[in-house]
């Protein structure tokens, strides 16, 4: 264990890590205003825009485990550093990108890039905070995060109203620059050359493994589930995984420990976070298309109205810890859930003709459900653990936790794909049109209007809210059995439990400790 020592540039080293974690935060988030007007720009298809957001959750997912041991190895400011530099490239490749390939290549570096910092960004402040600073520390890094996720909308939106759609990758340039300025300049280098080496082949079997997934989905509603190709990919994504988990079972120090499963607190708690994630991202997906497209709203105004699922999140990440102090992690956990399966169900009540308002309220509803179930749980996750075992669960939980946003995005969207474009009334027009038109809500947009077709127009809101709905009701239904799940078999904490922002913050930042 290193040992503490107070540094005289500590407070100026945490503002390098506030603002790497700025730059991320609001990416997580800024795509998903884009995504309309990328899509029009560029032809993108449902599918394609899908891909477009999973290159990034795909590769994050993958290598994160990975950077957190490649920092504790061969210095924590150099991967940083390196990571932010990398996300630099993808972002600048991702503004100049005349394609849609282009821009999936571009997300995918940048997934490179968001996976070394993510790790790292909290793990050193252990090496720079005693105890009792380092809680306030944690409480800031993770505060500029969460920041960056409202930002990205608004600032997105903004930008795609003054500029050109690639703005929204080259407002990263700067910001990640100045990441790179104030880590070289501010942040001590800190290693532990104790820790495991980055086993090559795991890495790579975790990459193909969920590509070949997530490919599988995606493909699913335009080829046909029984399409040989869908079925091949899905059929290699199991090959794979099943051998990274007998791999990871039998090397003395895994990077991905699977044993931690057999903790009954730690496998329920990380499956009620990583189905709350599946079900945030797959929504973040669905929804910027129905307030642009269908309701009609610009970037600038879709990315402000997105904010009421924020505002139910920071008061959900305040209401937590009282929930939790007096009826204890499980009933705070299954009522998030219980919360945010209403949320789904009610959204799945909306209407072309419903407007914003009612919109409105099951955003906010969402966001409340997800910060009331999301924290505790990951909390819980790794409470359940020795302390010893610690760095190693908790990077367990956050490869999981991207895993099912990857899934998320995948399912929920070629969910929507399919029930779309069965819904949509394409008649009368030529095959390629109508072919076309059926790839996405924005798609029938352009051909309607080119096509001098409004009938076109109103047949492709009305798919849209559908699929949207449908998306919804799995979501809720998801939630539902998730917090049925999560009563009956949680461990029952009493109430008074410490509260979850320390260990949360320890669940993001200590993977990288393994």
């Amino acid at each position: 264990m290193e040992t503490v020592t107070p540094d005289p540039r500590r407070w100026w080293a945490l503002a390098a890590l506030v603002a790497s974690m700025l730059t991320l935060g609001f990416d997580m988030t800024i795509l998903n205003v884009a995504l309309p007007t990328m899509a029009a720009d560029l032809g993108a298809s449902t599918g394609e825009q899908q891909w477009m957001a999973d290159a990034y959750v795909v590769v994050f997912a993958a290598l994160m485990l990975p950077a957190g041991l490649l920092g504790d190895r061969f210095g924590r400011r150099r991967m940083l550093v390196t990571g932010l530099g990398i996300f630099l490239v993808g972002s600048l490749v991702g503004a100049l990108a005349g394609d849609v390939n282009a821009v999936i290549a571009a997300r995918a570096v940048m997934g490179v890039g968001a996976a070394l910092v993510t790790p790292l960004s909290l793990s050193v402040l252990p090496t720079l905070f005693g105890p009792e600073e380092r809680t306030k520390a944690v409480g800031i890094t993770s505060a500029a995060s969460a920041l960056g996720l409202p930002l990205g909308p608004i600032i997105g939106g903004w930008l795609l109203n003054h500029f050109w759609w690639g703005s929204v990758f080259l407002i990263n340039v700067p910001m990640a620059a100045i990441g790179i300025a104030a880590c070289v300049f501010l942040l001590p280098e800190t290693k532990d050359p104790a820790s495991p080496e980055v086993d090559t082949a795991s890495t790579a079997l975790a990459a193909t493994g969920l590509g070949a997934l997530v490919y599988g989905i995606i493909e699913a509603p335009t080829r046909g589930w029984g399409d040989p190709l869908v079925l091949s990919m899905l059929a290699a994504s199991v090959a794979l995984i099943a051998a990274l988990v007998l791999r990871e079972r039998r090397v003395v120090r895994p990077m991905l420990d699977m044993t931690l499963l057999a903790h009954r607190g730690f496998l329920f708690n990380t499956v009620a976070a990583t189905l709350v994630t599946f079900i945030l991202t797959g929504l973040l997906f669905v929804l910027p298309p129905y307030l642009q497209a269908v309701l009609g709203h610009d970037a600038l105004g879709t990315g402000v109205r997105l904010l009421p699922m924020m505002g139910g999140l920071l008061v959900a990440s305040r209401l937590a810890p009282q929930v939790v102090a007096r009826f204890g992690a499980r009933a705070a956990v299954s009522a998030g859930l219980v919360v945010l399966a209403f949320a789904g169900f009610l959204g799945s009540r909306t209407t072309v003709g419903s407007g914003y308002g009612f919109v409105a309220l099951w955003l906010t509803i969402t966001g409340l459900g997800f910060g009331l179930s999301l924290i505790p749980a990951m909390n819980g996750g790794l409470s359940a653990l020795p302390r010893d075992r610690a760095g190693s669960g908790s990077g367990l939980l956050m490869t999981l936790r991207q895993v099912g946003g990857a899934i998320g995005i995948a399912l929920l969207g070629s969910l929507l794909a399919g029930a779309f474009r069965d819904r949509l009334d394409v008649t009368g027009l030529p095959a390629r049109a109508a072919d076309t038109a059926g790839e996405s809500v924005v798609a029938a947009h352009l051909v309607a209007e080119r096509a001098g077709a409004p009938e076109l127009v109103t047949s492709a809101n009305n798919a849209y809210v559908h699929g949207m709905g449908v998306v919804l009701l799995v979501c809720g239904t998801a939630a539902l059995v998730s917090a049925l799940l999560a009563a009956a078999f949680l461990p029952s904490t009493p109430p008074g439990s410490p509260e979850p922002e320390a260990p949360d913050m320890a669940a993001e930042g200590a993977d990288a400790r393994q």
